[in-house]
């Protein structure tokens, strides 16, 4: 995947979160001007927040204590009466906050947790559709792994007929069984290629989309780490 490929993407994800923010901007914007108090509670809040991180750098002791109780109780009162004011004029609690396509990165693409970095689902989505599209493997929703059904095939032994001791419907379960163990050992330096002949209507496309279908799939999160080393 190109460096080029993920900095579109990351850039298109900084385009969407900054409209969120605009949008809930201008929402708080039309509010403030219908009741002054919000931004009275909307302040407040702030400056709470504020003197509730520098309580926190500072030494603890019984007084902190209780003085981050007492902020944060008044907090609380202040969040009920900016939701009620909310819910008086038919809003929701959260019309006021950014509404972000993703609620888990908010639309950065990427989560925080104990001060690492890890790519969020819906980038993680992003790229595969993308390693998925330029594929150019057609039916691969419709033609998986989940869509095989052996029973189409015949049950009946015929060895003048098949060329075979086994049934048609013997034989593609063994393709089958072939063609899975080939997707779980691709990396392995020893296992060797695939190959189907026969004639039209065998199975063979429909084969060879369920392989590429888990293939791409299985390798996802792969494609995904590969990428991460871009950013």
């Amino acid at each position: 995947m190109e460096t080029s490929v993920l900095k579109v993407i990351l850039n298109e994800y900084e385009i969407k979160r900054n409209n969120a923010i605009q949008q809930a901007e201008s929402r708080k914007r039309e509010l403030l001007s219908v009741n002054p108090r919000l931004s009275e509670i909307e302040t407040e809040l702030a400056n709470i927040s504020i003197k509730t991180a520098k309580l926190i750098l500072q030494s603890e002791n019984s007084a902190h204590k209780q003085l981050l109780t007492d902020l944060k109780k008044r907090s609380t009162e202040l969040i009920k009466e900016k939701n009620k004011f909310l819910k008086d004029l038919a809003k929701d609690s959260n019309y006021l906050k950014p509404h972000f396509e993703c609620k888990h990165c908010k639309d950065t693409g990427y989560l925080e947790k104990n001060g690492i970095s890890t790519m969020c689902h819906c980038l993680k989505q992003q790229l595969f559709n993308i390693f998925y599209n330029k594929s150019n493997i057609g039916n691969l929703e419709k033609e998986n792994f989940s869509k095989f059904n052996s029973n189409i095939f015949s049950a009946e032994k015929n060895t003048e007929i098949y060329k075979s001791n086994l049934s048609p419907r013997e034989n593609i379960e063994f393709i089958k069984e072939k063609s899975q163990n080939f997707i779980e050992s691709f990396d392995q330096p020893d296992e060797k290629n695939l190959l189907f002949t026969g004639n039209t209507g065998l199975g063979k496309t429909f084969m060879t989309n369920c392989i590429a279908n888990e293939f791409l799939s299985s390798r996802k999160n792969r494609l995904v780490s590969d990428c991460a080393c871009y950013v």
